[in-house]
């Protein structure tokens, strides 16, 4: 039976792999509070899942304009895990009260969640489209020309768009052609393609496929958004957000934008 290494001239390969010094030393709370390492831990981890479906999601991007549906498939089914663990992530907040929070929040400064350029990113791939959304990040250069770069390229949905067209879904010439920078408006002919997806073909078929790992990134995705409002709302109650925003209020409005809309719609038409 082999025993395993454990003499090493400098740091374990673990540690070299992994950057172990370097994720550790990023924990730098403010203040002397016992809950402040737990949220900026819960941060940090989600900041890295966000790379991470960024990642995952320029990858879909390509596999469908590739034609490859299964291959776009087979990434956002992975997406829907990688958006568990970030809905997941919010429990190690759920016993932070108001006044454990209140004892910590002023360190926080002007800083809040919405100026994550890396979480705008994953909104735009999804087609959420905002160009003031960029403008926090204009004294970053790179990253700002980051983000106007995925404001002005087509989003997921638009690639399934040019997929679904390809494919012999009559989408009107109009959604092709639109400036990707634009906000999506909903389509009733994109719809009704989605209805014949469904109604026509099934389990098997590709693009029945594909329209389902879609719904279930759409689901994930709002589960998110709602326990970041229910996390708001149990810590901070109504108050104006750290960044300025109305806090709650603004989370509440952004859940109403959904994400791949007539996916949702077509249901009812069916």
């Amino acid at each position: 039976m082999r025993t395993p290494t454990v003499d090493f001239a400098h740091r374990t390969p673990y540690d070299e792999y992994v950057g172990t010094d370097v994720l550790h030393a990023l924990l730098r709370p403010r203040t002397d509070e016992p809950e402040e390492p737990a949220f900026l831990v819960t941060t940090q981890v989600m900041e890295l899942y966000f790379g991470l479906i960024r990642t995952e999601l320029e990858l879909a991007v390509r596999r469908l304009d590739e034609d490859d549906a299964a291959g776009a498939t087979a990434v956002l089914r992975r997406v829907t895990r990688y958006l568990g663990v970030l809905t997941a992530a919010w429990s190690a907040l759920g016993t932070l009260t108001p006044p454990r929070f209140n004892a910590f929040r002023e360190k926080l400064g002007e800083a809040s969640g919405f100026q994550s350029a890396m979480y705008r990113h994953v909104e735009f791939l999804l087609g959420n489209k905002s160009e003031p959304m960029t403008r926090p990040h204009r004294g970053s250069p790179e990253t700002y020309r980051e983000l106007l770069a995925a404001l002005r390229a087509p989003s997921l949905y638009d690639a399934v768009l040019a997929l679904l067209s390809r494919s012999g879904h009559p989408i009107p010439a109009a959604t092709l052609t639109r400036d990707p920078a634009d906000p999506y408006e909903p389509s009733p002919v994109v719809e009704a393609a989605w209805v014949r997806v469904y109604t026509e073909l099934g389990p098997g078929d590709t693009l029945w496929e594909l329209a389902e790992a879609l719904t279930d990134v759409a689901e994930r995705f709002s589960e998110w958004r709602h326990r970041h409002l229910m996390a708001v709302r149990r810590t901070m109650g109504a108050k104006i957000g750290t960044g300025g925003s109305s806090g709650a209020g603004w989370l509440e409005r952004t859940m109403g934008r959904d994400v791949f809309p007539e996916l949702w719609s077509a249901r009812t038409a069916m």
